[in-house]
């Protein structure tokens, strides 16, 4: 009997090892956090999906083509993700360029996510949507803000308080109109 049990507590201090080790080094095969299962260096659910009814801007499934949302705010440049970490937020699917990356947006998405859905936000700021160029980008009082190219950019810039105001106000409707689609 007191083998048995010895046996028992060995296999589950093999078993805690084993997960320990899987989660160290980001292969968690077994995760009990449901709310951010992930079962493998792909990550699939948001905490945060359910709290926004924004529709994001997305290509070939993936929003800001692919680009680090995190990168913008970090490594102040547009950085290619790498789908290996990514991440599924708001109906779309996120890529970043780290595991440490996907992980810092998990806990905040709101923080690194681009304003108006990732639609051009000069566009928005004439009331209509667009799609973007990850390049053509500027952080203003910490919120991301995408441009269709450098040249909307340059336009964006121009009187980016104003522009930012038309947006803010606009995007509300344009927001339900995507919704509809």
């Amino acid at each position: 009997m007191k083998s048995k049990k010895l046996a028992i507590l060995t296999n589950a201090v093999f078993v805690n090892i084993v997960c320990l080790t899987l989660v160290i080094t980001g292969c968690s095969a077994i995760n009990r956090d449901t709310s951010r299962q992930t079962n493998s260096p792909l990550a699939t659910q948001s905490q945060s999906e359910n709290n926004t009814n924004t529709i994001f801007f997305e290509e070939k499934g993936v929003a800001i083509k692919g680009t680090d949302p995190v990168a913008y705010f970090l490594d102040k440049q547009a950085v290619q993700g790498n789908p290996q970490f990514s991440y599924q937020w708001a109906g779309t699917t996120w890529w970043f360029k780290s595991v440490e990356n996907r992980d810092l947006f998990i806990e905040q998405p709101d923080n690194y996510a681009p304003q108006y859905g990732g639609f051009c936000a000069w566009a928005v700021s004439n009331n209509y949507t667009a799609p973007i160029d990850p390049s053509a980008w500027t952080i203003v009082e910490g919120k991301l803000y995408l441009n269709y190219d450098k040249n909307i950019q340059n336009k964006w810039t121009k009187n980016m308080t104003n522009n930012i105001l038309k947006a803010d106000s606009n995007w509300t409707n344009l927001s339900a109109e995507l919704q509809t689609k």
